[in-house]
């Protein structure tokens, strides 16, 4: 892995000298075709040009979103370079990881790592990141720290999801349908409707119906895995005066579906598998074993039914004050959702489980902004309040012969005051300052019981059938975070069309408390808050009468605290819950380019390279204290993003485009144990697509995604100490096609 990454380290270093050498080359472009391959994003809270940000930033914008149909925030993965997603349970719980900074937790209590923004209100709960998107402008991805200009912290970096906006166009509305495999049908529809001068409406809607799930459960003789999934949405603006806009928007998502399992895998030989422990045709202690080598099939022992409501609430008002912009965003989120988790993915009761969430979450988030020849400045204010609720219903009966159950109740309040400012030194140089105070209180209430529930007595705790529900840990505690973040950075214009920038920030995530299953008290003390301090180098710019954009970026991060699964044997049974590692550090390098000849109308081609060097520091697990050097989960040394595609005209009125995009990963740890059973083994995933289209007017889609049905591991639990493990896989192929209809 070291050389690896010297070697990633060296090859940035050099593309990045090369940029730093080519002003002269730059300065003779054509500065009228500068803003060819560059789009205007709203990461730092204004518009900008993406040459003018001085961070790693990744966009899609909407013809890229519905072309390359990303759908949900695991589609990340297909148009940014070193970052990973995962999922804690097939369809459920996506994971972001970026340059190896994430969160392995599966509770919907906690925060993620990577901001995520849905038109500016932060989503507070792991809970929330599942959604179908639709009806989308563009998605941003930032990288590193992001403090001092957004409402949430993060370490990780923040993803940006904007939503398409009312407008005074004129009415305007798409209706589209598609059919897949597994039996899909998907509809969608969207209207524009300006009511006045002053007032305009924007609708939308999607439905996807799918009746053929992924998976094959033995155990109730028929697939698993389908969906129906309803999601819709009202925006209006408002012009209320030539000073003020009011933007309000109402959503809606409803889905009563299913979700798969994973792959199980088993602790001891068999007489046709002596590969053990680790392989699916090994055996538990029940004598099960899942032989057919298809990840996607098996036998299950719970109840896959996935029911999840959710409102969303947002009011944007933005005002002109003369000498500085105010802008104010409110949200509320009620989320509620059900489903069951078979972890030891077998037809045995052994550790399944059936989970409840309830999530409510309020934001209010103030800011104001202004510019001078001398200094573009924002300074805000932030407050959120979550309350979520869980609930873990156990049934242990074929091991332990008992059900548990566990209740968590968390009410957590953040409060922050931020600042950035850009100090235009001269013509060409400018210096980035920001400012963060945070103040988190987290109180969580909870326990786990051994409720004693089956003749014979309980087995976890040696209590007679008939004794009462005893209970194994408990926690009525709250903790308070308070901590400072702040960014430096200078920006360096040699010329119009190129940026270079270096950067140095340091930000945290809050502690809190483990909601889950839990044996001991010692399980539910609160683990502390992380601390991350980031250093980079990047430039990126434009060569308009090449067609090209192009960035590369350097970084080291030193991280303190980490924030992940650590295995605690402390109790009756071992658990998996979140817990802190004093230390680690980071560094790699990213290169990537987008290309769009002028020679060759039509082609578009983009390429993302990816390298990462990480290790972890000493840490005590149950095998002991594990020694220093291990990489972080999910975290690949090599990753690659291509993208192609190419349109032409068929005739006067048709046109066509063809497109292919994949992405490479290196082997990945999915724990910070770096269990050899649990590895990620390095993989390739491609999709393509062909359309047949008139402007503005209709399109014909044939798509596939995962083309060459690649098998691919994305989480994975070691429970062999019950006999058993599983693994997550990614989705197997899929294709359809699908037909647009613009008026």
């Amino acid at each position: 892995m070291i050389a690896l990454s010297k070697y990633g380290l060296l090859v940035t270093s050099t593309a990045i000298s090369a940029l730093l050498a080519s002003p002269a080359m730059a300065q003779n472009d054509d500065t009228n075709d500068l803003n060819d391959n560059v789009i205007v994003v709203t990461a730092q809270k204004r518009e900008q040009s993406t040459l003018d940000v001085g961070i790693a930033i990744s966009v899609v914008d909407q013809k890229a979103i519905e072309a390359r149909r990303i759908e949900t925030p695991s589609d990340l993965v297909t148009f940014t370079p070193n970052v990973s997603v995962k999922e804690q349970v097939p369809g459920l719980i996506p994971i972001v990881s970026i340059r190896g900074i994430g969160l392995n937790d599966f509770s919907s209590t906690n925060n993620p790592a990577t901001g995520v923004y849905i038109d500016d209100v932060s989503l507070s709960s792991l809970a929330l990141l599942g959604s179908d998107l639709f009806d989308l402008e563009r998605m941003e991805v930032l990288k590193g720290p992001q403090g001092t200009l957004y409402g949430r912290n993060s370490t990780a970096g923040a993803l940006n999801i904007i939503t398409a906006k009312p407008n005074f166009d004129g009415i305007s509305a798409q209706m589209s349908a598609g059919l897949s495999n597994y039996d899909t049908k998907e509809f969608g529809a969207m209207a524009n409707l300006p009511l006045s001068d002053s007032i305009s409406v924007r609708i939308a809607g999607k439905a996807v119906l799918q009746d053929e799930g992924f998976y094959q459960d033995a155990s109730l003789g028929r697939d698993v895995g389908r969906r129906e999934v309803l999601l819709g949405r009202a925006q209006l603006l408002w012009r209320a005066s030539d000073d003020v806009t009011i933007l309000l928007k109402a959503e809606a998502q409803s889905g009563r579906s299913e979700l798969g399992s994973p792959e199980f895998f088993g602790a001891f030989p068999t007489t046709s598998e002596t590969n053990c422990p680790g392989q699916s045709g090994c055996t538990n202690f029940f004598g099960y074993s899942d032989t057919d080598g298809n990840p996607y099939t098996g036998a299950y022992s719970i109840d896959p039914t996935y029911d999840f409501d959710q409102v969303a609430l947002t009011a944007r008002i933005e005002a002109d004050l003369g000498f500085a912009q105010l802008t104010s965003i409110t949200g509320f989120i009620d989320f509620d959702r059900l489903y069951s988790a078979d972890v030891d993915a077998s037809p045995a009761r052994i550790t399944d489980f059936r989970n409840t969430d309830d999530v409510r979450q309020f934001s209010q988030e103030l800011r104001l902004s202004g510019e001078s020849d001398l200094v573009d400045w924002q300074v805000g204010v932030f407050y959120a309040q979550d309350d979520v609720q869980t609930r873990y219903d156990g049934s242990l009966q074929d091991l332990f012969n008992t059900t548990t159950f566990t209740s968590a109740d968390q009410e957590a309040t953040s409060i922050a005051i931020f600042g950035n400012a850009e100090w235009q030194l001269t013509d060409t140089l400018s210096l980035i300052t920001g400012l963060r105070y945070t103040d988190e209180n987290r109180a969580n209430i909870g326990f786990t019981q051994d409720n004693v529930s089956e003749a014979g007595g309980s087995f976890l705790t040696m209590a007679p059938f008939g004794s009462g529900p005893i209970i194994l840990a408990s926690v009525d505690d709250e903790i308070n975070n308070s901590s400072i973040s702040w960014k430096v950075g200078l920006n360096w214009k040699p010329v119009n069309n190129m940026l270079i920038y270096a950067s140095a920030s340091e930000s945290d995530k809050s502690g809190g408390f483990f909601t889950g299953v839990a044996t001991s008290n010692a399980q539910l003390v609160p683990y502390d808050r992380e601390k991350l301090r980031a250093y980079e180098i990047g430039a990126k710019g434009s060569v308009g009468s090449f067609g090209l954009s192009y960035e590369a970026a350097v970084f080291y991060y030193d991280y303190n605290d980490v924030q992940t699964f650590i295995q605690d044997t402390v109790g009756a049974l071992p658990v998996q819950r979140l817990g802190n590692i004093e230390e680690a550090e980071i560094y790699g390098a990213e290169v990537g380019f987008n290309l769009s000849p002028r020679a060759l109308e039509g082609l578009n081609i983009s390429a993302g390279l990816g390298l990462l060097s990480t290790k972890l520091g000493t840490f005590a697990a149950s095998a002991g204290q594990i020694p220093a050097g291990n990489d972080l989960p999910d975290a690949p040394d090599f990753s690659v993003n291509l993208a192609a595609s190419y349109e032409g005209d068929l005739s006067n009125t048709l046109s066509f485009r063809l497109g292919i995009d994949g992405r490479y990963q290196s082997d990945a740890f999915t724990s910070a144990l770096n269990d050899p059973i649990l590895i990620s083994e390095s993989h390739w995933v491609i999709n393509a697509r062909v359309s047949v289209f008139a402007e503005d007017n209709w399109d014909i889609s044939a798509w596939a995604k995962n083309l060459t049905k690649e098998r691919y591991v994305t989480q994975g639990l070691d429970q062999l100490v019950f006999g058993n493990g599983f693994r997550v896989y990614g989705a197997p192929r899929t294709y359809g096609v699908s037909i647009t209809k613009d008026f």
